[in-house]
């Protein structure tokens, strides 16, 4: 028999993951604060709960996808959370980006109720979440792992246990430092070429099969070339990311001087109101201070 399945935070990530689920043939039980996320996924075959315990009670397998370590601590542990609801044995799977420390702690909390929690966070964004070819990296015990690798596979195309509890979320640190590094670079590129004065669209297409090109350039230049910057991964939420890199960091004595000022980037472009836009947006930034904007030639 599958897995009943319950999932927990139904946002741009958190909707089309559950909706795979659902179409994969498994019973979903779900919830958000979004009452209206809610129902649409019960339209779409889901049952909707009223709580993170309800959730929990009627699943085997208990998905969190949050903003932060605090959410995600609330959701677990709480009056109406799934520790009160799950059936012993139960695996809850934590595939929020949130602090590696919390997701330690948060592990041996489960473990010492009776239940099992892998820490899984993906990369790929919206549209990877939407055709469930996202990659995920977890962290956990290796037969709890491989217990839930099938239902996994229906949200990720790239599945990889790194290591132990923690592990999956040190990974995601590593995954953004390189994502929004990445952007930034780009962004500093595309708003150098735009300045000169040549059309940023043909350099795209004479670079993007050399050596630098990459996930991140294809992916991000026709959306800034369109000043499409609604958001797959909002900058905040990715300032948030960059925030635990820095405190895992500092932690562990890892001195990061790039993404220390990429840190600042972001708390720029937040005080900008540019909080809920795509991390593509970070060529805002740029083009603050230089004058310019990257655009298609009319």
């Amino acid at each position: 028999m599958k897995k009943r399945i319950g999932f927990i935070g139904l946002g741009i990530m958190g909707r089309p993951m559950s909706l795979n689920l659902i179409r994969a043939g498994y019973d979903v039980s779900v919830y958000d604060i979004n009452q209206t996320a809610v129902m649409s996924l019960a339209d779409a075959g889901a049952r909707g709960a009223a709580s993170p315990k309800e959730v929990a009670e009627h699943s085997d397998v208990i998905f969190t996808m949050l903003p932060n370590s605090e959410h995600v601590r609330t959701v677990i542990t709480s009056e109406q959370g799934v520790l009160a609801g799950a059936n012993t044995g139960s695996i809850i799977i934590d595939m929020s980006s949130i602090s590696p420390v919390v997701s330690k702690e948060l592990a041996q909390l489960v473990s010492k109720s009776g239940l099992h929690m892998l820490d899984a966070p993906v990369s790929g964004g919206e549209p990877k979440a939407i055709d469930g070819t996202l990659a995920i990296m977890v962290g956990g015990n290796e037969m709890i792992f491989e217990s839930v690798k099938e239902v996994l596979q229906v949200v990720g195309q790239d599945v990889t246990r790194v290591g132990d509890n923690g592990s999956g979320a040190t990974a995601k640190l590593a995954n953004q430092i390189i994502v929004n590094l990445n952007i930034a670079a780009m962004s500093e590129a595309l708003v150098f070429a735009a300045k000169a004065g040549i059309d940023v669209e043909k350099m795209y297409q004479a670079i993007r099969s050399g050596l630098a090109g990459s996930a991140v350039l294809d992916a991000k230049v026709p959306l800034i070339l369109d000043r499409n910057f609604v958001a797959g991964g909002r900058i905040d939420i990715n300032l948030k990311d960059m925030t635990n890199v820095m405190e895992t960091a500092h932690d562990i004595g890892v001195p990061l001087p790039l993404s220390s000022q990429l840190l600042e980037i972001f708390h720029a472009l937040k005080i900008d109101g540019k909080a809920a836009d795509d991390h593509g947006g970070i060529v805002q930034y740029f083009e603050k201070l230089a004058g310019v904007e990257v655009n298609r030639v009319q």
